[in-house]
């Protein structure tokens, strides 16, 4: 368990790197158009958040302090920026999940999930589907927004 949840957050963290670097131009990673409300710059740093609190902080005791409305007010961040924050988040991930026992996966998530204990091998996976999901709006960002 823990060496796939390695793999495919390391594989899809990366994939959200290759479609930021996939925009042409860089002010695209901010355009809303039509009844598109997030830019693909915020749903990284929406991302990047997200990790880093529920991974990061709440596995890990980083002491990451998630500032969430900036994740959605934030607007330009340079896209250098954004790769390296999501460089961090990944070495955070990695360093997070490695360090957790067989049995910690099974202990309940330190936080509760909408009212709701999960184990962390929940939360891991729900994470994991959440970060996809994000994912394939910023794939379909791009290809809407995209000039070239």
């Amino acid at each position: 368990m823990k060496t796939s949840l390695l793999e495919f957050f390391e594989r899809d963290i990366l994939r959200v790197k290759d479609e930021i670097n996939l925009y042409a131009l860089e002010s695209d990673l901010w355009e809303i158009r039509g009844d598109i409300s997030n830019s693909a710059g915020n749903l990284v740093l929406h991302l990047i958040g997200n990790l880093n609190h529920f991974i990061g902080a709440t596995l890990g005791h980083s002491g990451y302090i998630r500032q969430r409305d900036l994740e959605f007010s934030l607007k330009n961040v340079p896209r250098e920026t954004l790769l390296q924050h999501l460089d961090e988040t990944a070495a955070i991930v990695t360093q997070t999940i490695s360090a957790l026992s067989l049995a910690d996966f099974e202990q309940n998530y330190p936080l509760d999930k909408h009212g709701k204990t999960v184990s962390t091998t929940y939360m891991l996976l729900h994470l994991l589907t959440h970060l996809n999901y994000h994912l394939g709006q910023i794939n379909y960002h791009r290809r809407l927004i995209s000039t070239t």
